[in-house]
Parts: structure tokens; sequence; C-alpha cells
């Protein structure tokens, strides 16, 4: 069970900010072609692109391993108290990791939407009502998939 949450949020999220970047580049139509000019921004992006990957790695194992617990949890009355907090916690310290990640960026956009997605995180780890409807492993592989995927998609456009 703990292991399909963890496949379903490290290949729908973690696959697409890994390869941040690293587009293989076209063969040119013309040997005659410029090559594109790098800027300070295109760097910068870069740069916050595999930091937000690194941000991931490091982030969404934990988050994934909290859920399940909290799931194995639902079976006990009032044992789930202590495993949502988990939860809580694993959501804020992504939130806080990923705003670290942007917060640097010469590119504004990146910075922008690197906190408009820390405050999702936060958001949905201040919802009570949001975890409690988190009861199955089949819940957390609906709400979370999709959810993870609406949040982190602001920073998906700059790292694609």
């Amino acid at each position: 069970m703990r292991r399909a949450v963890q496949a379903l949020l490290i290949s729908g999220v973690l696959f697409p900010a890994a390869a941040c970047g690293t587009a293989a580049s076209t063969p040119s139509a013309s040997v005659s072609e410029a090559p594109a000019v790098v800027t300070a921004a295109d760097l910068s992006t870069r740069a916050a692109c595999e930091s937000l990957s690194q941000v991931y790695s490091r982030n969404l194992a934990p988050l994934a391993q909290s859920l399940n617990e909290m799931v194995a949890a639902r079976t006990s009355a009032g044992a789930d108290k202590e495993q949502e907090r988990k939860v809580k916690q694993s959501l804020t310290n992504f939130a806080t990791a990923l705003e670290l990640a942007t917060h640097d960026s010469n590119d504004t956009a990146v910075r922008t939407d690197g906190e408009k997605t820390a405050d999702q995180l936060r958001a949905r780890a201040g919802d009570a009502k949001f975890l409690r409807t988190i009861k199955t492993a089949e819940d957390a592989q609906k709400v979370m998939g999709p959810t993870l995927k609406e949040w982190l998609a602001p920073m998906a456009k700059h790292c694609s």
C-alpha cells in the first residue's frame, strides 16, 4: 500500500522535475546559425530548477511515508492524530524547501511561482478537512497524485 502511494508521487512529480533543464538539444539545421545566447535569467532559472529537483527528491519520500502512516493509523481510533501532524509537517517542510530553492532566483516569475506553490502546500498542510478525506491508500492516490501535480504546476512551466 505504502509503495503504491510512493510510486505514484515519485513517478508523477519527481521524474518530470528531475528532467528540469535536461532536454536534449535538437541538431542545428544550418551550420551558420548563431548559438543561442544564455542570459543570467536563464542560468538563474536553470539553477532554481536543479535546486527544485533536489527539493523534490528530499521531500517527496517523507511526505509519502507520513501519508501512508496516517492512512494505516486511521484503523485505530485516535491513533491518526500524530500521523496527521507528521503529514502537516512534511507538507510544511516541503513548502519551506521549495520557497528557499526559488527565493534567490533572478527571474521574478520563478520567485513568484515558488512563493505561490509554497503557499499552496502550506494551505493544504493547515486544511484538516482535506487531510480527513484521506482514509485509504486509494484515497491518497486520488487526492495526493492530482493535487500534488496541481500544486507544483506553477513551477513546472519553468522547469520543463
